[in-house]
This record gives C-alpha cells, structure tokens and sequence, in this order.
C-alpha cells in the first residue's frame, strides 16, 4: 500500500490503485498495459552536440567609446545624477551605456553613489 488511508498525503495514489491504476516502471510494462505483446520498444534518440553558439559581438572600437566617455563626463558633475535621467540625456540604450559606465567607474572616474546616482570623483 502506497500510504495510509487515513494520510491526505497518500489519497491521490490509493485512488489511483482504487480505480484499477498498472504499476509502471518502464517502457515495457506501458506497451504490455496497452495490451500489444508485437509492439517493440522506440530506440532511445541519438544525442547530438548543441548548436555551435553565436559569434562573438565584435570589440566597440575605441573611438567610439572615448566619445561616448567624454558625452558620459560632460553630462556629470560633482553633485549626484540619477543613472536613469543620464541614459534619458545622451537618448542610448542603457545596453550601450552601462558598460562606458563601468569602464569610467574602474578608471576612477566617476563614483556610484547610493539611490542609482552617479558623479564625478573629485
């Protein structure tokens, strides 16, 4: 007996046994329950190799980027911008912009400050 018949847990499978539930553990015993002894099992599928992924996205050149730094430095100041409001000035996508943003952090350029803001270190 699965469970107990007094256990809410155990309640699905007794009814299941109670209305005349096959035990199953495995491909044979479902082709043997359907009642076609002629019927062989499927062969298992033949796993291949996942699809090669997608090229690499090329280098952002560093023309680009050092005008998007210098666009990223004349906006801020030294008193906190919001992250949000400086995406909305310079109209870019903040895909494009967060990493400028984290090269500027890492040069020491610019600071995070709490509540999403941003400024010029001293």
């Amino acid at each position: 007996v699965p469970g107990h018949p007094f256990d809410a847990r155990a309640s699905g499978c007794n009814m299941l046994l109670r209305d005349g539930a096959t035990l199953v553990r495995g491909a044979d015993d479902v082709i043997a329950a359907l009642g076609a002894p002629n019927l062989q099992p499927l062969a298992p599928k033949r796993i291949t190799a996942p699809p090669a992924p997608p090229p690499a996205a090329p280098p952002r050149s560093l023309r680009t980027t050092s005008n998007l730094h210098s666009q990223i430095l004349a906006r801020l100041g030294p008193s906190p911008m919001a992250e949000d409001q400086l995406i909305r000035d310079l109209a870019l996508g903040p895909t494009v912009i967060a990493p400028a943003l984290i090269d500027l952090e890492l040069d020491g350029k610019i600071a995070r400050q709490p509540g999403g803001l941003l400024s010029l270190t001293c």
